[in-house]
């Protein structure tokens, strides 16, 4: 079975296309000029598998330059972002293509009570997904960690190791349940071998849910190290980071992401376990492994 991976040099592709070449597919990956693929041809390297890969360049906006790539695969596996409007392209190429079979990345994000930019464009996606005709089935994994290109825990790991305050705006108390890449990569290989997933959609996460300052104290914990979680109130610092952002002054976190830091972000992966056998490790246990990885 040959699988069309967008998304294939990404952070989450680098960990999905190894995945699905030893458990014997064959793959086809999307790229374009501008990709960084030394991360995922690095993993390939003196790899047995690594025969079973193929590269195809392209764009996701170029619907037909798409489908001709897209010719000969059997099923497609979408980890491209859906919140850049390229769902239409993407479907109308699958379609022409010939391919039935296809699962496609979205994200917990959608459910998000904040009029964040993406969600619009996110929620029309899956929408046209769900129409399209396909054999499609949806993951929407939370915030992934996992790896130096994670943008989010890799960089909380470092603040902590070198800083014995820690900031956090807000209380700190909102719930939290990150998912770490490979089982993502898990998540998507057990649907492509569970038909029932067809037509469904999943949400997935991490183990067990946890407060941000359960975050904080299960990394500290794991380096061995004694921290200070200095709160701030997390409006004037919203208001302070939006005035900055309107006059174009940049910053290191936006306000949105504050925003959401004192959202709950804890979802059921009920279903997932019960089609597929989703069952992700616990934090405590991941993280122990990007500590060790961030010395």
């Amino acid at each position: 079975m040959k699988i069309f991976v967008t998304g294939a040099t990404g952070f989450t592709g680098s960990r999905v296309v190894p995945l699905l070449l030893k458990n014997g597919y064959e793959v086809r990956c999307l790229y374009r000029a501008t990709s960084d693929r030394s991360v995922i041809l690095s993993a390939l390297e003196n790899a047995d598998y690594a025969k079973n890969v193929e590269w195809a360049a392209g764009d996701l906006s170029d619907t037909s330059a798409l489908s001709a790539a897209m010719q000969g695969a059997d099923a497609l596996v979408n980890i491209a972002s859906l919140g850049f409007g390229h769902a239409d392209s993407i479907i109308r190429a699958a379609k022409e293509a010939g391919i039935k079979r296809a699962i496609f990345i979205s994200t917990t994000a959608i459910f998000t009570q904040l009029n964040a930019k993406s969600k619009k464009v996110r929620v029309a996606a899956e929408l046209a997904i769900e129409t399209s005709g396909l054999k499609y089935t949806i993951l929407r994994p939370t915030m992934i960690y996992g790896s130096p290109r994670d943008r989010n825990m890799w960089r909380l790991i470092r603040f902590i190791r070198y800083s014995p305050i820690v900031p956090v705006f807000g209380d700190g108390n909102s719930l939290q349940q990150p998912i770490h890449v490979d089982d993502v990569a898990a998540a998507i290989l057990g649907c492509l071998k569970a038909d029932v997933t067809i037509g469904k959609s999943y949400n997935i996460a991490g183990k067990h849910p946890l407060t941000y300052n359960e975050v904080i104290d299960t990394i500290a914990r794991q380096m061995n190290k004694r921290v200070w979680k200095l709160h701030i109130p997390s409006k004037p610092v919203v208001a302070l980071l939006s005035i900055l952002e309107r006059i174009h002054i940049p910053f290191p976190i936006k306000a949105e992401q504050v925003l959401r830091l004192n959202e709950n972000k804890n979802f059921s992966y009920a279903d997932a376990q019960r089609d597929f056998g989703f069952s992700p490790l616990a934090f405590e246990e991941e993280i122990g492994r990007e500590v060790i990885a961030t010395k």
